[in-house]
């Protein structure tokens, strides 16, 4: 007798069979009348914009070499003799692999990124059209990580330069880059923030944060608006893979443009400083100081004879704008100051005793601050330092002096010495205070400095060779 049941096998086979009639009978639908839908008008698309922006992105290829760090008993060649021990290379090869853009066309200058030529003995620029040049390098600039590249101006197409301070979150970006190697690629995403700092991957960081996709190569690279105009440079990601998860950062191009000017000039970067310390502003400040804002920088020491004393400013002074700018935290004052020429002048609105003031300073050498506070050792060019503010949780029970400020790259930065450290001893003689640290350092011609430093809850002797 036959059931009526249906057997399960040929239902299931029945059902698929049926819904794939049906998705092919709606694609075939929707095929049909997509053309009506838009009426004959072209589809959206940003491939006019990236036809006249890839011409001037280019890939760049480097090699060089690194010093590689040895144990010092590796230099004694009589323990090599001993122990049986090769010659061992004291340099190692290095290739890399990034992007750059072309901005200005007539001069064949190419900015990229500082760690993308960074110990280059050869740089390779590709253009899309396939032809190829050797580049020099004009001058980088690690604080930002900035480099500026030059090569033939043999029919180059440059891109137009945006104004970075008018972007927002949520404007359309697109990257333009070499990742990975691969040649160039177009991603797209939109601007997910804006101003981020205190990444820790630069010296001065004011960064442009994209889910644009930006991969290893990319390094260099554009990123730009939707009329085609760069606003960033692409220099990093977010990742515990190494590749793109939706969060890269680019430096603003108003940043960019106004290092490439220096390189242009000088070949580097001449920063100077002003001679004052700040530190955020936090809510309990704020309330401290009964004033209603509650971002902002708290001035909390001058150096005497620097250029913010002369300009007014004084401990307790709350600093808001800087040049028209709004502040929100100390770095955005260090940030400020750091990008401007020696020379130039810093206006700021400051609040003291609930007024608001204008305040102008020049911004001038640190050798010159440096000599504002007497600090003449050679050793130490590139720090600034003082005594320790009142509002340090280090004041009143540590004694010594403060490093104000640390330039990436100096010699006591590569000793590992950074901004808030304080030195109790120099050649374990105690000082007690600014005057009696430049004493002793200024009179140490040779030999070897020995520093003992407390970071924190923390103390070390570091020693400045």
């Amino acid at each position: 007798m036959r059931s009526n049941v249906l057997n399960p096998k040929k239902w299931r086979k029945s059902f698929l069979s049926v819904t794939a009639l049906l998705l092919m009978i709606v694609t075939a639908s929707v095929s049909a009348l997509l053309p009506n839908a838009v009426e004959g008008e072209k589809l959206p698309t940003l491939a006019p914009m990236v036809e006249k922006v890839t011409p001037a992105v280019v890939n760049i290829a480097t090699e060089g070499s690194v010093r590689i760090r040895q144990n010092p008993l590796l230099n004694d060649p009589f323990f090599r003799r001993f122990f049986n021990i090769p010659d061992q290379p004291r340099e190692r090869k290095t290739q890399s692999l990034g992007s750059g853009v072309i901005i200005d066309a007539k001069r064949g200058l190419v900015v990229t990124n500082n760690h993308v030529v960074a110990n280059a003995h050869q740089i390779t620029v590709k253009l899309r059209d396939g032809r190829k040049f050797q580049a020099k390098l004009i001058g980088s600039d690690p604080e930002t990580d900035v480099a500026l590249i030059q090569i033939p101006a043999e029919h180059l197409t440059a891109v137009k330069l945006a104004d970075s301070d008018k972007l927002r979150v949520g404007d359309f970006v697109v990257a333009i880059g070499n990742p990975f190697g691969l040649g160039q690629t177009v991603t797209s995403g939109i601007v997910s923030a804006l101003g981020r700092t205190g990444l820790g991957i630069e010296g001065y960081e004011d960064f442009i944060q994209t889910d644009a996709s930006i991969n290893p190569g990319n390094s260099g690279g554009a990123l730009v608006n939707l009329r085609g105009e760069l606003i960033g440079i692409n220099t990093a990601i977010f990742s515990q893979t190494g590749s793109s998860v939706g969060i890269g950062f680019a430096i603003p191009v108003n940043m960019v443009k106004m290092v490439t000017e220096q390189l242009m000039t000088h070949g580097a970067i001449h920063r100077g400083l002003i001679g004052a310390q700040t530190q955020d502003l936090d809510p309990d400040l704020a309330e401290a100081f009964g004033i209603e804002q509650r971002t902002g920088a708290v001035v909390v020491d001058i150096l005497p004879g620097s250029p913010a004393e002369k300009a007014g400013l004084k401990p307790g002074d709350v600093i808001l704008e800087v040049n028209g700018r709004m502040v929100k935290s100390s770095s955005d004052v260090r940030l400020r100051i750091g990008l401007l020429r020696v020379g130039e002048k810093v206006r700021f609105t400051v609040v003291r005793n609930n007024k608001k003031l204008k305040l102008t300073a020049t911004v001038a050498d640190r050798e010159e601050v440096a000599s504002t506070s007497k600090l003449k050792n050679p050793r130490l060019a590139g720090a600034t330092f003082g005594d320790i503010p009142e509002n340090s949780p280090a004041y009143g029970w540590i004694k010594g002096v403060m490093l104000y400020e640390v330039e990436r790259g100096s010699r006591l930065w590569k000793a590992g010495l950074r901004e808030g450290d304080i030195i109790t001893s120099v050649n374990r003689t105690p000082v007690h205070d600014l005057t009696a640290f430049l004493k002793i350092v200024n009179s140490i011609d040779k030999g070897q400095m020995l520093f003992r430093v407390r970071r924190g809850n923390q103390a070390a002797y570091i020693v400045i060779k």
